[in-house]
């Protein structure tokens, strides 16, 4: 066989993988690589790998109604997923008529600033962070959803934090590429959250957030995913717009 003649070969069958290779669709292209070998089986640095890469969606229809009333009881125990969180997160919580309505407590640390805050009902310094802001899910996949998800993700136990006030409304919508919490040493442990969440819900990520979330649990590649939670669809008596 001739030079030219193995060319011409070499050619064709270069053809199929070029054509493969070509790919239509809203998918980043992947410039981060994989975690790496300091990812442990199990660690949150391995699961960001598992996360879908794609550009943010428009806002387009995002409305906080889409995510049912908040704070739904949607784990049927009689209380408000507000005052589940508070009692789970807070010390020294008092209530009022009965065992679900927490009326006061101290927040000691606030994970995001690192200092002890208190809370008391009606004029609270204490807010309740979804760890994937509402808005930052809509624009990543949770549109497409079924509104028994969207209620299920916000009454998320997995996606809820107890947190300093001024702190959370600093970060609003913020994904990890835009804010992290100024209380460096949470962050490892905070984008964790992040990442077990958008895992479980199939919410995707931007490579900009993908490349943030390796560059804090590279740091800590020990970390491990977070589990638990609620499931991932409310009871059918949930509704939303």
């Amino acid at each position: 066989m001739n030079r030219r003649t193995t060319g011409a070969l070499l050619a064709l069958v270069a053809i199929p993988a070029l054509l493969t290779g070509c790919e239509l669709g809203t998918e980043e292209k992947d410039g981060g690589g994989a975690a790496g070998p300091d990812a442990r089986a199990g660690s949150a640095l391995a699961a960001v790998d598992t996360l879908t890469v794609k550009g943010r969606a428009p806002k387009t229809g995002y409305d906080r109604g889409r995510f049912g009333s908040a704070w739904a009881d949607t784990d049927s125990n009689g209380c408000p997923t507000r005052d589940d969180i508070l009692k789970r997160d807070l010390k020294d919580v008092r209530h009022q008529g009965g065992d679900c309505k927490v009326v006061s407590g101290t927040l000691a640390p606030d994970p995001y600033g690192g200092r002890d805050v208190t809370f008391r009902r009606g004029r609270s310094q204490v807010d309740i962070d979804h760890l994937v802001a509402l808005s930052d899910a809509w624009q990543k996949g949770a549109f497409q959803w079924e509104p028994s998800k969207r209620i299920a993700f916000a009454n998320d136990p997995l996606n809820l934090l107890a947190v300093d006030a001024g702190p959370n409304r600093s970060k609003g919508d913020g994904d990890a590429a835009t804010w992290l919490p100024p209380n460096k040493a949470y962050r490892c442990t905070y984008v964790a959250g992040q990442v077990a969440v958008k895992k479980k819900y199939g919410v995707w990520v931007t490579g900009a957030e993908r490349d943030a979330m390796k560059k804090v649990l590279a740091k800590c590649p020990d970390e491990k995913l977070p589990a638990g939670g609620s499931p991932t669809t409310a009871p059918g008596r949930f509704h939303a717009r």
